[in-house]
């Protein structure tokens, strides 16, 4: 029992080390994300896309665990934030903006996990745009979290 426990205890300590020395490129806030969103997102792979639906498959790195290996719940928002808004962007648009967001974390997702990310469009009204992002294990079917996201675009210009 011994071996399997120093040997996580090895990969911890590694994967720490080797996340402290990532290097990211220059950050452009006018034409990137984040450095946050890119954290979190860099891993991600679209899988569908159609309209009012994208589908996106991700495999839970260590970089978003905590010590107990567990998904951590900020990038579980992470996903709902940027997904939510993906689905309704119109390309050429400013992106919308944020109203409102519910999570229900459901259930753990642990390190290494493979997890398929489901985002659709429930509705629109106006400027007024609502979402749901459901997250789900892939190898279980169990689902891992629910957000619901509500946005708000900017009126088009009568200029």
């Amino acid at each position: 029992m011994e071996k399997p426990k120093e040997f996580l205890e090895n990969f911890a300590i590694e994967g720490l080390d080797r996340v402290s020395r990532l290097n990211f490129p220059p950050h452009r806030p006018h034409i990137d994300s984040s450095f946050y969103e890119y954290f979190v997102l860099r891993g991600i792979r679209v899988d569908r896309v159609q309209p009012g639906s994208i589908t996106c498959s991700f495999k839970v790195p260590h970089r978003l665990t905590n010590k107990d290996g567990n998904f951590v719940p900020g990038a579980i928002a992470t996903m709902v934030d940027e997904l939510g808004a993906a689905v309704i962007h119109v390309e050429g648009q400013p992106m919308d903006v944020s109203i409102d967001m519910s999570i229900n974390c459901l259930a753990t997702a642990k390190m290494g996990d493979e997890l398929e990310i489901t985002s659709r469009v429930l509705g629109r009204k106006g400027n007024y745009s609502g979402t749901i992002v459901l997250i789900r294990n892939k190898a279980t079917g169990e689902v891992v979290a629910e957000g619901r996201h509500s946005l708000f675009s900017k009126p088009a210009s009568k200029m």
